[in-house]
């Protein structure tokens, strides 16, 4: 029971009805007033409280005068004899409830397990929907220690009977693979002379983050979705779960020992298994995505770096280049025939001008040029390794009409991963608008010693990968 109460809410919860008063009003003294809070305390909390000091004073003061006895009479209330059970009875006659029984329990153990459990569990959630359902039944609640009890047995039968249900839908040939989480993991073998590494089970591997974006770490996590994968769960296996509660399964795997996950019985050890692997295959296949996202932005960052280092010697800002148009423009119309170095040097002098032509080489055309030329280079060189094991274990879609032409280039790229030709075929239908930026065209399109316009692979590769980061 709250502690505090607002006037209002004294008003509303705690004031005698012209019904109560029939009642209350045959008792005399202390046992009037004691009568009058337990009735407004069953009324108002469904329960009665344990003890007076349970109760706050200030509904204590609030009810007193209602029935005409000082507020120190409710301390002196006898709270061990017969006649508080014999009270207590009278209150549940009055308001229409009973006691809960041992078959209440069960009862509510077995709604808790229909209705409640497969949605999240959070404990005092449960503790006020069992409360709620008492009231609905027109029962007393049972005290706090016996809910969490029958709170625990009912948790305690769901998992069961959920781990059996989930035993009988996976295959024999699926157990063995979620019991193999648990077995120790194939390491190389160590040289000679180096002491042995302790045997870790494969769980520990599916467990760890990936770290950063490199490409080795990239095909550490396929590895981990192919080994989740290879495990073949119905795809419906928890369609009927709250994800609240699946996450709470896959939690406890993650934090449990192998070695006592191992201890679990056979249901409720599948149970487990089975919703971290639903989960962990999810979760690695956006771990893939955030990967692929990062290595991406990664070539075009690495190769701009590396573009300015080069650069950084030649580039030198010209400041005031505005006005320098504007004198160049006066002075060649001013002497149309003259000779540069007696008409434009004395305005710019040559040296400037230098200045501004290797400006515009290390920020205009050629620069995008030579980012693009060391981009292509990084690419096939080391960055492409990544996009054959990609497109294998990751499937892309979507209704989006925006986006199909990408898609489409997805599958035109997974359709010449083995191909050896340095461009597609000219019969093939390339898509360019939406998956090849416009700067990137002159880098991508070339034409052949036929007149024909081809496609080159990878160049094409790599602008199918920035855009796809970008959508």
């Amino acid at each position: 029971m709250k502690r505090e109460w607002q006037a209002e809410e004294l008003m509303e919860q705690w004031t005698l009805r012209p019904g109560d008063w029939h009642w209350v009003g045959n008792k005399h003294g202390p046992t009037r007033l004691g009568c009058a809070v337990l009735l407004k305390c069953c009324q108002c909390e469904g329960r009665f409280p344990r003890d007076p000091h349970e109760v706050p004073p200030g509904v204590v003061e609030y009810v007193a005068p209602q029935v005409g006895i000082s507020p120190e009479a409710w301390a002196t209330d006898d709270w061990h004899g017969r006649s508080l059970a014999y009270h207590r009875a009278q209150i549940r006659q009055h308001v229409g409830c009973r006691e809960a029984t041992v078959a209440d329990g069960q009862a509510l153990i077995t709604w808790l397990c229909e209705h409640v459990l497969v949605t999240p569990r959070r404990p005092e959630h449960l503790k006020e929907v069992v409360d709620q359902r008492c009231r609905e039944l027109h029962i007393e609640p049972p005290t706090l220690e016996r809910i969490d009890r029958l709170i625990g047995s009912a948790v305690h039968l769901f998992d069961t009977r959920l781990g059996d249900q989930v035993l009988q839908w996976l295959s024999a040939t699926i157990q063995p693979h979620l019991d193999a989480l648990l077995a120790p993991a194939e390491t190389p073998e160590a040289s000679p002379g180096s002491p042995p590494e302790p045997d870790q089970a494969l769980l520990h591997e599916l467990r760890a983050d990936p770290g950063r974006a490199t490409l080795e770490n990239l095909f550490r996590e396929i590895a981990k979705l192919e080994q989740v994968r290879a495990v073949q769960l119905p795809a419906d296996l928890f369609e009927d779960l709250s994800p609240q509660v699946l996450r709470a399964y896959r939690q406890r795997v993650a934090v449990e020992e192998p070695y006592e996950l191992r201890r679990h019985p056979t249901p409720w050890r599948m149970s487990l298994l089975a919703a971290f692997s639903y989960l962990r295959g999810r979760e690695l296949t956006d771990t893939l995505v955030d990967l692929l996202i990062e290595l991406s932005h990664r070539m075009g960052a690495r190769a701009e770096r590396r573009v300015e280092q080069e650069l950084l010697e030649d580039l030198k800002r010209v400041s005031g280049k505005i006005g320098m148009l504007f004198r160049l423009a006066e002075a060649t119309l001013t002497h149309p025939e003259g000779i540069v170095k007696e008409v434009i040097f004395p305005v710019v002098s040559e040296q400037t001008l230098h200045e501004l032509v290797k400006e515009w080489h290390a920020t205009g055309p050629l620069y995008r040029h030579r980012v693009q030329t060391v981009m292509q280079r990084s690419y096939r060189s080391h960055d492409r390794r990544m996009l054959p094991r990609l497109l294998e274990i990751l499937e892309f879609r979507s209704n989006n009409a925006r986006h199909q032409p990408l898609i489409r280039a997805l599958a035109l790229l997974k359709q010449y991963l083995q191909s050896r030709l340095r461009t597609y075929p000219v019969e093939e239908e390339i898509p360019l608008n939406g998956v090849v930026r416009d700067a990137w065209h002159e880098a991508v399109l070339e034409t052949d010693a036929q007149g024909r316009t081809r496609t080159h692979r990878i160049t094409y590769e790599m602008c199918v990968l920035q855009v796809l980061r970008d959508q």
